[in-house]
């Protein structure tokens, strides 16, 4: 550039083109939306959790359109199409991925180490190989624990109490589930202790969920223990009305469950950790690395009994099992 046309440019013209040609520095910096990738085998773009998650996203400061683009892979309850997605999101090098289900968790982190992964709903981090410790995950993932292993023994004594004369217990876990088979392991530690025999019946997807229940009613179970599970939780309507055919009440996980038609509930409210992982989300956008956050576990779990269904199977749930509750559904 020569002196004269110098001259005649306005000081922040010069300021650009200095900026502009230094070395190292881009003359344009791209101000587009962050570009998030969800994996959820079990929860719909429209689910409840869906919406916890984007609520989590506008608490944070972050809109839909505006600085962020969310990719919702859903996967109706089934990891036929699950590498293909992950794989998707790979190749188009989102900036975080989030996951739900242990499954999904696993088959992301082995698809990439470079690209931030979020743990929404996982079981066991430490348990199932994911992360060495939950204060240290290292590694690209970090997120939430559900500590579901650590409620089995937990959801068989309120079941005991709930119905002090069961003694038949079948229970339904996924034989393709990392952590199921640490969860029977727990729960045959606590039957012998409630005075309780457990049966237990195998099933990943709808068509064997119907059967293991046919099969768990032949063994004359009195009750039926629902392992945490996302096809039992996408499929909860045909698992629920299987066993309500077989008048067996069902204990299960989240509140969903007991809200729908099983007997109680117990553990963690899935949309309050969908809505704290948006805050994992914004702290690795902001900069922070994945392995130095964390790993929360949760601190409230909620009781639900649903007497409408205690009703229709005659079941009288003791005062001090509604009085222990944090709702009860009438």
């Amino acid at each position: 550039m020569n002196g004269a046309v110098r001259r005649l440019l306005p000081p922040l013209a010069m300021f650009l083109i200095a900026a502009g040609t230094a070395e190292g520095i881009p003359a344009q910096q791209s101000t587009g939306p962050r570009h998030i990738g969800v994996i959820a085998p079990n929860n719909s773009a429209e689910s409840e959790g869906a919406q916890a998650f984007r609520d989590g996203l506008r608490n944070v400061g972050y809109a839909e359109g505006r600085n962020i683009v969310i990719d919702w892979w859903y996967g109706n309850g089934n990891y036929n199409q699950l590498d293909n997605a992950i794989a998707s999101f790979v190749e188009r090098k989102v900036d975080v991925i989030v996951v739900e289900s242990t499954v999904a968790a696993l088959a992301t982190k082995r698809a990439t180490s470079t690209i931030p992964i979020v743990m929404a709903l996982i079981a066991d981090p430490v348990g199932s190989g994911l992360v060495a410790t939950l204060a240290q995950p290292g590694g690209n993932i970090t997120g939430l624990s559900m500590m579901t292993t650590h409620l089995s023994g937990k959801r068989l004594e309120l079941l005991k109490e709930a119905m002090p004369r069961v003694t038949r217990v079948a229970v339904l876990w996924n034989p393709s589930t990392p952590w199921h088979p640490r969860a029977l392991e727990d729960l045959k530690r606590a039957a012998p202790s409630l005075a309780i025999e457990l049966t237990l019946h195998g099933a990943r997807n709808a068509e064997e969920i119907a059967a293991a229940i046919l099969a768990a009613s032949r063994a004359h179970a009195e009750a039926l223990y629902v392992i945490e599970d996302g096809p039992f939780w996408a499929h909860r309507m045909i698992l629920l009305k299987a066993a309500s055919d077989r008048r067996l009440p069902v204990i299960g996980a989240q509140s969903r469950f007991a809200e729908s038609g099983a007997l109680l509930s117990y553990g963690v409210e899935v949309g309050n950790l969908w809505r704290q992982s948006a805050q994992y989300v914004d702290r690795i956008l902001k900069g922070e690395k994945p392995g130095d956050l964390p790993i929360q576990q949760p601190t409230t779990f909620d009781l639900v009994v649903n007497l409408k269904t205690a009703k229709t199977l005659d079941i009288t749930v003791p005062p001090s099992v509604l009085a222990r509750a944090d709702r009860v559904i009438r």
